[in-house]
C-alpha cells in the first residue's frame, strides 16, 4: 500500500496537468460568471424584476434552479476530465521510454506490475477526485460571487441561495458519476494503456485509428456492428441512471413557475447503483480492462527496447 500512494505521488507530481488543467477550468468558469453578473446588471429594471420574481419562488423552484446552476458549472469539468484521462494514458508510458527515464524507475525496488496499476488506478481514481475537488472549490466560489451580487442588488443570499442549494446531494451525484465514468470506460483505459506501452511514435493516431477502422471493416466484411456497438455505443450508455420522463423534471403547472408534485429537485435520485453495478457489460468491461492492462505490463516488462 505505502509503494502505490508513493507511485501515485509520483503521477501527481510528473503530470502537473492532472491538478492544473481542473483548476484552469475553474478559473475560467469562474470568470465567465463574474463577467455575465456584470453584463446583466446593465439591464436594472429586467434585473430587479427577475431577482423580486425569483424571491417569490417556492424553495424547491429555488434548489431546482440550483442544482441546474451546478450541473453547468460540472459540466466543463467533466468533459476536461474525458480528455484530460485519454491523453495521460496515452502519454504515461510512451513518455518514459521517449526520455529515457524508464531506466531511473526500473533500477527502484518497483514491479512493472506496480507501475503499471499505479497508471491505471491515476486515470481512474486520481483524475477523478482531484476534478471532484475542484468542482466543490469552483461551485462554492461561484455561489459566493452570485450572493454578494444579490445582495447588491437587494435581493437575499440567505434565502435565494445557501438556504435552498442542495450541495451535498449534488455533491455526492456528481462524485458518484465522475468515479462511476471512468469504470465504465475502463476497456478504453486498458487500450491506451496498451498502446503507450508499446507504439514508438504517435500515441494518439495508433489508439484511435483502429478504433474508427475496425467497425468500418467489420461492417463492410462481416456485415455486422459487434465492434460499433461495443466502442461508440458503450460510450454513450452508462447504467447509472433511472429512466427519466422528461416532463416529471421540467417546471410546469400551466403558466406557473412551479415543479410537479413528483419532481427531483437534486441529481442524486436519479443514481442507480444497483443497475450500474449489476450491468453485465460493466464487469466485462472489468475483464478486458485487466487482459489489455496485462498487456501492458508484459509490454513494458519484456518488450521494452531500453
Amino acid at each position: 500500500m505505502n509503494i502505490m500512494v508513493a507511485l501515485l505521488r509520483r503521477e501527481i507530481w510528473e503530470h502537473r496537468s492532472i491538478y492544473v488543467v481542473p483548476a484552469v477550468i475553474g478559473l475560467v468558469v469562474t470568470l465567465m460568471s463574474l463577467t455575465g453578473q456584470v453584463v446583466v446588471s446593465a439591464f436594472d429594471q429586467a434585473v430587479d424584476l427577475a431577482v423580486f420574481g425569483a424571491s417569490n419562488l417556492g424553495a424547491r423552484e429555488r434548489s431546482a434552479a440550483i442544482t441546474v446552476l451546478m450541473t453547468a458549472i460540472s459540466t466543463p469539468f467533466i468533459l476536461a476530465m474525458s480528455v484530460l484521462s485519454v491523453f495521460y494514458l496515452l502519454d504515461c508510458l510512451y513518455a518514459e521510454r521517449k526520455d529515457r527515464s524508464i531506466l531511473f524507475w526500473r533500477s527502484l525496488p518497483v514491479t512493472d506490475a506496480e507501475t503499471v496499476l499505479s497508471k491505471l488506478a491515476t486515470a481512474l481514481i486520481v483524475i477523478p477526485l482531484v476534478t471532484f475537488l475542484l468542482i466543490v472549490a469552483t461551485t462554492l466560489l461561484v455561489l459566493t460571487i452570485s450572493g454578494i451580487w444579490l445582495s447588491l442588488r437587494g435581493g437575499s443570499a440567505a434565502q435565494l441561495i445557501w438556504s435552498a442549494a442542495p450541495l451535498a446531494e449534488n455533491w455526492l451525484a456528481a462524485l458518484v458519476f465522475l468515479l462511476a465514468l471512468p469504470l465504465w470506460l475502463s476497456p478504453f483505459a486498458g487500450w491506451f494503456l496498451l498502446v503507450s506501452s508499446w507504439t514508438r511514435r504517435s500515441p494518439l493516431l495508433v489508439a484511435f485509428l483502429p478504433l474508427v477502422v475496425a467497425p468500418m471493416l467489420e461492417r463492410i466484411l462481416l456485415g455486422t456492428s459487434w465492434l460499433r456497438d461495443a466502442i461508440f455505443v458503450r460510450s454513450g450508455s452508462m447504467p447509472l441512471f433511472r429512466g427519466v420522463d422528461a416532463a416529471e423534471y421540467l417546471f410546469h403547472d400551466g403558466d406557473q413557475l412551479k415543479l410537479g408534485e413528483s419532481s427531483a429537485t437534486t441529481l442524486l435520485p436519479l443514481v442507480d447503483l444497483g443497475k450500474f453495478f449489476s450491468s453485465p457489460a460493466l464487469w466485462a468491461g472489468f475483464a478486458i480492462c485487466a487482459l489489455l492492462t496485462a498487456g501492458a505490463i508484459y509490454m513494458r516488462r519484456y518488450r521494452d527496447e531500453s
